[in-house]
């Protein structure tokens, strides 16, 4: 079965390595994976999303609009933004927490997280909101947002991996001293 998969979030918050985790993760269990990376303006703030299927008879990286089975969205606004390449039954998993990009920044507009989230709770069904602060708080370091909501994604079955896949990613992708604080942040939802 194929998956369409869309990241999201802004420069700093690990959603490029999220990216490569899943790859690997998908590629040691022999399924194929097409991703493509599109990094903003700054290396930390500005908007950053990674386009990710896995499955047989793929030709391209890129996911059309209407067509993504799951978006992981690590900010808000960032998950707002990519929202119309959303399947209509497609479920999304998004960070609670505001990271303002600098394209917003630099409009000098309003940017309340708040309103973005109930946006997507009036049009998303399967949405699911993680608490970013409080998960970061327990699991006890600010940098393992991009584990988290990896493991909600595994827990709520949207994936198509286990837990266990992406411990093992984890262990070919990310030294060794790091482990266990991911290891914790992946099973924070579960």
């Amino acid at each position: 079965m194929n998956k369409n998969i869309i990241l999201c979030g802004v420069g700093g918050q690990g959603t490029v390595l999220a990216s490569r985790l899943i790859s690997s993760a998908a590629m040691s269990r022999r399924i194929p994976v097409l991703s493509a990376e599109t990094i903003g303006m700054a290396q930390r703030g500005g908007s950053v999303f990674s386009h990710l299927r896995m499955g047989e008879g793929l030709y391209s990286p890129m996911i059309a609009r209407g067509e993504a089975d799951l978006i992981l969205g690590f900010e808000p606004g960032e998950a707002v933004r990519l929202l119309p390449f959303l399947k209509p039954d497609g479920q999304m998993i998004v960070s609670s927490r505001p990271v303002m990009p600098v394209t917003a920044a630099l409009s000098e507009t309003g940017y309340r997280a708040e309103e973005m989230i109930a946006f997507l709770q009036s049009c998303v069904s399967r949405l699911t909101v993680v608490d970013a602060e409080q998960a970061l708080r327990e699991v006890g370091s600010p940098k393992v947002l991009n584990l988290i909501l990896l493991g909600a994604a595994v827990h709520s079955g949207a994936l198509g991996l286990e837990a266990g896949d992406l411990k093992d990613a984890v262990r070919r992708l990310i030294p060794e001293k790091f482990h266990e604080l991911n290891f914790r942040a992946l099973d924070y939802c579960s």
